[in-house]
């Protein structure tokens, strides 16, 4: 009986291993300045209103002057949440 023929096929090559993204460990670097500068100027507006009540734009401001120092602070705490 005949032989019939042979198929040939290429060794099988398997695809090029794919390197793994590099993953950043850690928070970018603007972070904890940033943190730390709304701390410090919420602190500071807060501070300045009851030593200088009667300064020009601290004077027109009124109560508000917390408002803004703690929004401050607060935007501190959410740029915090962000730090690893």
């Amino acid at each position: 009986m005949p032989e019939s023929q042979s198929r040939k096929k290429a060794n099988f090559t398997p695809p090029p291993k794919k390197k793994p993204k590099a993953v950043r460990i850690g928070s970018p670097r603007w972070i904890a300045p940033a943190m730390i500068a709304c701390f410090v100027i919420g602190l500071l507006w807060i501070v300045a209103y009851y030593i200088a009540p009667d300064a020009p734009v601290l004077k027109d401001l009124t109560y508000w002057n917390v408002v803004i120092g703690f929004g401050f602070i607060g935007v501190g705490f959410v740029i915090s949440t962000r730090w690893k």
